[in-house]
């Protein structure tokens, strides 16, 4: 039972920016732009920190720490919490987490899409941001897709689409509708634009969740797949640019580092650590989870965990996992030592 190495070919990534960066630049001349200290400073949502969660009860240890969403963040059918990744992950000093939610109504309403949570732990605010593909003209909708994991590197934000690879967002590329009320789209203030897009060469691989290993030299961006009871799951990880993109050979083509066969299935997150592989498994939505630790030597280790744990990040200053639970009800970004 350990990570055992498969062959990386079918992880094979190659780039389709398209009309992207077009959209996206089209977007940001268009439409008055901010910052991300912006959107923080202005959030207006607050998370208990350490409030009552029922994910919790009977987790022993209990995580070190945790934030809990409003009311009607925790208990909407509508948005389910999939991906986190934090600033640390992304090299930035900011004690800012992110959460990725897909749109998920019951009653026919229109595609929302995704939405981020950007979340500052120093003064518990946070504030969604909507993303959107943009057009080389300016225009814009939603992105349909489940977003279970992600992964921040510098300015970038990579989002996992299941069957399509990775999709790529920037920070710097933020829009505030607030000063054009009449362009409030899908009752969002802040959307963030697409702008590359990394596919499977194969399509032999899925993208269930992703992160960055800044442990490994150089930084290394990994995704796995989430696998049922009687499959198998694989992760794999990538090299990345110093300015956080992929990077390709001169043929185009991203290979990736190395890949590996998981020792569990239903892994919702992983994270790579000095050696150590950081598995998180689900059960269901009433029985708590597992954290999978897969040390230096190959040693198999299990840990209590949540009811309904997602995508994993690495908080290196602080030594600390963080993940986010995604079931109503029962919703935090919590952390647990390493």
């Amino acid at each position: 039972m350990v990570m055992k190495p498969v062959d990386g070919k079918p992880f094979e990534l190659t780039r389709d920016t398209g009309g992207l960066a077009e959209g996206a630049a089209a977007m940001r001349a268009a439409l008055p732009g901010t910052t991300l200290k912006n959107v923080l400073a202005q959030a207006g949502r607050t998370a208990v920190r350490k409030g009552r969660n029922a994910a919790f009860n009977g987790m022993n240890p209990q995580p070190v720490d945790w934030y809990c969403f409003e009311a009607d963040d925790n208990d909407t059918p509508d948005w389910y919490p999939q991906g986190v990744a934090c600033a640390s992950e992304a090299g930035r000093a900011e004690p800012v987490v992110a959460v990725s939610w897909y749109w998920k109504p019951t009653d026919g309403r229109p595609e929302k899409g995704v939405r981020l949570s950007f979340l500052d732990v120093a003064t518990r605010k946070y504030a969604h941001v909507l993303l959107v593909r943009p057009a080389p003209d300016g225009s814009y909708q939603p992105i349909n897709i489940h977003a279970g994991g992600i992964a921040w590197s510098g300015d970038l934000i990579y989002v996992a689409d299941t069957t399509n690879g990775l999709r790529v967002f920037d920070v710097r590329g933020l829009v505030d509708l607030k000063p054009t009320p009449a362009k409030i789209y899908l009752a969002y203030r802040y959307l963030m634009p697409q702008v590359d897009h990394w596919r499977p060469v194969s399509g032999q691989a899925r993208f269930s969740f992703a992160a960055i290993d800044r442990s490994h030299s150089p930084d290394a961006l990994l995704s796995g797949e989430y696998a049922e009871p009687g499959t198998v799951g694989r992760v794999a990880r990538w090299p990345l640019n110093g300015d956080h993109t992929l990077a390709a050979g001169e043929d185009g083509v991203v290979r990736a580092l190395d890949a590996f066969e998981m020792p569990k299935n239903k892994i919702q997150g992983a994270q790579s650590h000095e050696g150590r592989w950081y598995l998180s498994q689900a059960r269901d939505g009433r029985t708590r989870g597992s954290l999978v630790v897969v040390d230096t030597a190959g040693k198999v280790t299990t840990r209590d965990f949540p009811v309904g744990p997602e995508d994993l990040t690495c908080w290196r200053e602080k030594k600390t996992l963080w993940s986010v639970t995604e079931f109503r009800g029962r919703r935090a970004v919590f952390a647990v030592g390493l």
